[in-house]
């Protein structure tokens, strides 16, 4: 039996280095200046379905598995910068991401070469694609880098056949169909403007020929600038394969310049994050006032009513309801809960919970299974319990909620005294009366009632009863008195009042009712 020899490489090394040298190196272009968007943003951090344009492309990008992405920067470019290096949500998985900057904005060719200047010169699949095209899919991206390496070309342009291609740049073919060139719209002719079949602005290259034909490319056209389109006619002039692959969706080469554009393809997204749900079991009552972010998922079997938004990495269960005019950013929502036209930031919501009408859910808020938050409550970090209940016109802060507790109307948790903020701890099965003031740091025990009416400050024990508000007066006759000849007045007097023989100068009997928690 032989003994393996320890000094050499293992299988598993060989493969992973095998995988790591086909792996292709993707090259985001997100430089231009974005002029036509008028803002101090930069353009490729506009949002589009929740997320900024640059996240759409990087997802696509790190789908394709790629060795390395480089991101090329320029204006603004501190701002895309700390966006890439701070978002925890564009999910790499692992995928090294470098920054290259192109100081002056000279062109797609200048800003790839600025790309190369970083990482060096590149051998395999060089991925080019840009930061304002987030339409672009992966498997678009992933369909481009198999039919370049299928082919064995040195150059591969994506492109689409468009009803109109006015601004386009055109792919230019010879006789026997075989790509030869792009001519940009301002340096096309009269004919080549009649081609329909436009570049996408996306390519695959072989890395070694795409150092050696940027070093020839110059920028003799209307704009002055260096043309990555020219890779190609000097890659075929070399002898080299050159091909193209048609995109089967013409929307997904669309970028985004000025402001009406990215509000066009943020419907058109939309509607497609829409038509997905629809299909994988979720029912969209009304497509057109219903609003997916990119990243939100839905569980079949539940129903989105008119005028709902879910967004920013809202998650939610199955057989739940939620809307008509509802907004939910950054919730979880688990399955058979509702959510009737309520504003929910950052909360959770637990199994078959029940939220609304007019509810408002702040970061923090923890709705265990079967609560219940009802019209007009606002809640922030707070948990209310299994079971419990606050129907209406509260405001819970800082506060935990028993299991089974039930919160009457008009009851506030007072959270704040100005300088520090304080919790509210109310045991399981508990009962607060109807405007009851809770004046937080206080613990309520289990099965302990609040008396209607009451300001509790002090801590009350499991199962007493809390009775904290002025003893009750009645002064006989004083509207007689004090209003006479009002309809008040007249009302009395209808009833049978009669005013007191003391002219009103003493005080009537005190009726003291027997204090109870209150509805």
């Amino acid at each position: 039996m032989s003994t393996p020899d320890r000094a050499g490489p293992s299988v598993e090394a060989s493969v992973e280095a095998s995988v790591e040298a086909s792996a292709p190196t993707v090259v985001i272009l997100a430089a231009g200046a974005g002029t036509r968007m008028k803002s101090s943003r930069p353009k490729v951090l506009h949002p589009l379905a929740g997320k900024p344009l640059l996240w759409h492309a990087v997802r696509a990008a790190a789908a394709v598995r790629p060795a390395r992405i480089v991101t090329v920067l320029g204006h603004g470019r501190e701002q895309v910068a700390e966006y890439l290096a701070s978002a925890d949500d564009l999910r790499t998985d692992g995928t090294e991401l470098l920054h290259a900057v192109q100081e002056r904005q000279l062109g797609t060719g200048h800003a790839v070469g600025a790309a190369l200047a970083t990482t060096g010169t590149l051998t395999g699949t060089v991925l080019v694609t840009m930061g304002d095209v987030p339409m672009l899919r992966a498997e678009t991206l992933q369909a481009l880098a198999r039919q370049h390496a299928d082919q064995g070309n040195a150059v591969t342009v994506l492109t689409a056949v468009v009803p109109d291609p006015t601004g386009y740049g055109r792919l230019v073919r010879d006789a026997d169909g075989a790509p030869v060139g792009i001519v940009e719209h301002k340096d096309a002719t009269a004919e080549q403007r009649q081609i329909h079949e436009v570049n996408s602005g996306v390519y695959a290259f072989d890395g070694a020929v795409l150092t050696d034909a940027l070093a020839q490319v110059g920028s003799s056209n209307e704009q002055g600038e260096q043309y990555l389109t020219d890779v190609l006619a000097i890659a075929r002039r070399q002898g080299h394969r050159v091909g193209a692959v048609p995109a089967d969706d013409p929307a997904e080469i669309e970028g985004v310049n000025d402001r009406v554009q990215l509000a066009a393809m943020a419907a058109e997204l939309n509607a497609r994050l829409v038509r997905r749900a629809q299909l994988a079991g979720v029912t969209v009552q009304d497509p057109a006032t219903t609003w997916l972010h990119a990243d939100v998922t839905v569980d079949p079997d539940t129903t989105l009513l008119p005028g709902t938004s879910l967004e920013a990495g809202t998650t939610v269960g199955n057989g739940c309801t939620v809307g008509p005019d509802t907004t939910l950013r950054g919730c979880t929502v688990a399955d058979g809960a509702s959510v009737v036209r309520s504003h929910a930031e950052g909360a959770t919501i637990g199994p078959d919970a029940t939220v609304g009408p007019f509810s408002y859910l702040r970061p923090g808020a923890v709705l265990e299974a079967k609560s219940k938050v009802g019209a007009y409550v606002e809640v922030k970090g707070s948990t209310i319990g299994r079971g419990a209940k606050v129907p209406h016109l509260s405001y819970v802060g800082d506060a935990t909620i028993g299991a089974g507790t039930n919160i009457g109307a008009g009851t506030i948790t007072a959270n704040y005294d100005g300088q520090t903020k304080s919790r509210t701890e109310i045991g399981e099965q508990s009962f607060v009366g109807t405007n009851s003031t809770l004046v937080a740091p206080v613990t309520l025990g289990a099965g302990s009632f609040v008396a209607a009416g009451s300001t509790v400050t002090a801590d009350v024990d499991a199962g007493d009863l809390a009775v904290a508000r002025q003893r009750q007066q009645a002064i006989p006759g004083w509207v007689l008195r004090r209003r006479a000849g009002s309809r008040a007045a007249q009302a009395a007097v209808a009833a049978g009042a009669t005013a007191e023989p003391d002219g009103g100068t003493g005080t009537g009997p005190t009726h003291t009712p027997t204090p109870t928690p209150g509805a």
